[in-house]
C-alpha cells in the first residue's frame, strides 16, 4: 500500500474540493434511514450495489468508520500480496493501475461494479456498511469477512476529530453537539451501536473472523498470524516481521502523503487506545 494510488486519491481529492463548495446541509444524504456522505456515496451507487455479484474468494473487511479500517487494509493488501507471490509494496504494472478501483465498497460511481467483474480474484474490499446493506450475494457466496471492532468511546473520539478535518463531512463546533449527533443517528453511516447489534448475528459464522482494534495493537504479531490463517495464507517470520512493520501507525504515518494524498493529513491522527 506504500504504492502511489491515483485513482484513490482523485477520488479524495476530488470529493475534499466539491465538498468546499456544497453548503453544510447537502453533505450529507439519507438512504434507508441512513445519512451517508453525498460527495463519495450516491442512491445511484447503493442501488447498482444490489445487484453486485460477490465471489467465494473475495476478501473483505467490514468495520465502522474510525474502526481502524485503514491500518488493517495494510495489512490485507500486504498479505495478498503475498499470497500472490509479490514483495508487498512494490510497485504496480500498468496493467494493475488500470484495474485499481477504490477499496471501500460503497464509494464512487454506479459503474464500478461493472468494472469489477473484471478484477483478478481475489478482489479486496472494505465496507462501513451494516450486513442487511450489502449485496446478498456476498454472504451467499460464503466469502470470508474480517469484522474489525473498537471501542466505542474511541471511535467517538477519533470522528469527532475526524469530522472536524474533513470538508466532506459536516463540522462540530462542540463535543456536546457531535455527541448528541452520534447518539442520535444523525451520523455518517448511522449509529455504531446499531452497527455492532447488526454484525453481532452473523458474528459466528464460519466465515466471519471478528477481531477488535485493541487486540491486534497490543500483540501485533498475533493478531497478522491470526488474520493470515484465517484467510489461508501462510507466512515465513521474515514476511510476518514485514508485515507487522510496515502496518506499524509510524510507518504508516510517514507514508500517507504518497498512499492517501492530502487525505494523509486527516486520516492519521493517533492511532491510540483511550484517547
Amino acid at each position: 500500500m506504500e504504492k502511489s494510488r491515483k485513482k484513490y486519491t482523485d477520488l479524495v481529492d476530488k470529493a475534499i474540493a466539491d465538498a468546499n463548495s456544497m453548503h453544510p446541509d447537502e453533505l450529507l444524504f439519507t438512504y434507508k434511514g441512513i445519512f451517508y456522505p453525498a460527495t463519495v456515496c450516491s442512491p445511484e451507487t447503493f442501488i447498482a450495489l444490489e445487484s453486485f455479484e460477490g465471489r467465494s474468494d473475495d476478501i473483505i473487511l467490514a468495520g465502522y468508520p474510525k474502526s481502524g479500517t485503514n491500518w488493517v487494509s495494510q495489512i490485507l493488501n500486504d498479505l495478498i500480496a503475498i499470497s500472490k507471490k509479490k514483495t508487498p509494496g512494490a510497485e504496480s504494472s500498468v496493467n494493475d493501475e488500470e484495474l485499481e478501483e477504490f477499496p471501500y465498497l460503497e464509494f464512487g460511481d454506479p459503474e464500478k461494479y461493472e468494472r469489477m467483474t473484471r478484477l483478478p480474484s481475489p478482489r479486496f474490499m472494505v465496507t462501513h456498511l451494516c450486513p442487511e446493506n450489502l449485496p446478498k450475494s456476498i454472504f451467499k457466496s460464503k466469502a470470508k469477512i474480517l469484522l474489525l471492532i473498537r471501542n466505542p468511546k474511541d471511535v467517538a473520539t477519533s470522528f469527532y476529530h475526524f469530522c472536524n478535518g474533513l470538508p466532506a463531512l459536516p463540522s462540530y463546533e462542540t463535543w456536546d453537539d457531535f455527541f448528541i449527533a452520534f447518539m442520535t443517528k444523525k451520523m455518517a453511516w448511522g449509529c455504531y451501536f446499531e452497527y455492532l447489534s447488526k454484525w453481532n448475528k452473523y458474528a459466528d459464522e464460519e466465515n466471519v473472523m471478528p477481531i477488535t482494534y485493541e487486540e491486534l495493537k497490543e500483540d501485533p504479531v498475533l493478531g497478522v498470524k491470526n488474520i493470515a490463517a484465517f484467510f489461508g495464507v501462510s507466512l515465513t517470520e521474515e514476511q510476518l516481521q514485514l508485515v507487522v512493520e510496515r502496518s506499524s501507525f509510524q510507518s504508516m504515518k510517514k507514508n500517507s502523503q504518497k498512499t492517501h494524498g492530502t487525505f494523509g493529513n486527516i486520516l492519521f491522527r493517533k492511532g491510540s487506545i483511550n484517547d
